[in-house]
């Protein structure tokens, strides 16, 4: 009701954003070895351990570093705890899905460098001192890319053009994304549903193959479809 007390429309978004987006995160990027999370929204971006405990040296460094990346609006934290060892330091964060894991000990200092391991290949590097927060900050924007490219990949490899009802039921049960034509009636939606589980998910608004829009067959009924749409098993 605005204020000649007249009804409007509303001027609303709806993101359904839920606990299904963190399953969903879970589900795309995470591995065996726990969370993978992509540093634009991780808590925390990278984490320093000290090797094998922290002592003047090692924390005096870790603080100017520490310094170095919040200066670049980097989330960093120093885990100086003596309570655990520095391997399950290790193990904690990459449950935890930290995205960059700095292990710095006497002998790095000596050497005037730091190990340097990414969470979401699980490798690592040796990385000089100097110029370290420059490498960490491009290295979480290599990582966010990966983690992106990775999911993209996954989602088009497992997209199917679909033209019968064969191919149709194959592929939902393999649990891919079927684009296939549909009359557009929620009869035949419905029995989509009770056949295979599939439900609609998406219209894109490009054909995922990069081909026109086009009409067709309906995948069921065989009745006339102004375009094909995505469907998938909701999980």
């Amino acid at each position: 009701m605005n204020q000649n007390n007249k009804e409007e429309y509303v001027w609303a978004t709806s993101w359904g954003v839920s606990t299904r987006l963190m399953g969903a995160l879970i589900m795309v990027h995470s591995d065996d070895e726990g969370l993978v999370l992509p540093p634009k929204i991780a808590p925390l971006q990278v984490v320093i351990v000290p090797v094998p405990k922290a002592n003047g040296a090692i924390t005096e460094k870790a603080e100017e570093i520490m310094a170095a990346l919040r200066a670049k609006g980097i989330s960093v934290k120093y885990d100086k705890d003596k309570k655990n060892r520095p391997g399950f330091k290790f193990a904690q964060y990459e449950l935890e899905g930290v995205p960059v894991r700095l292990e710095l000990g006497k002998r790095d200092l000596e050497a005037n460098k730091a190990v340097v391991a990414r969470r979401d290949t699980r490798t690592k590097e040796d990385v000089a001192l100097d110029g370290i927060a420059d490498h960490v900050e491009n290295l979480l924007n290599e990582i966010q890319d990966n983690l992106f490219t990775k999911a993209q990949k996954r989602m088009q490899d497992n997209t199917f053009k679909v033209d019968t009802w064969e191919e149709f039921q194959e592929v939902i049960e393999k649990g891919g994304f079927a684009y296939a034509h549909w009359d557009g009636t929620v009869k035949t939606e419905l029995k989509i549903k009770e056949l295979t589980k599939a439900t609609t998910r998406c219209i894109p608004f490009e054909d995922p193959f990069g081909e026109e829009i086009a009409e067709g067959k309906c995948i069921l009924t065989g009745e006339d479809s102004a375009r094909r749409i995505l469907f998938a098993k909701a999980y």
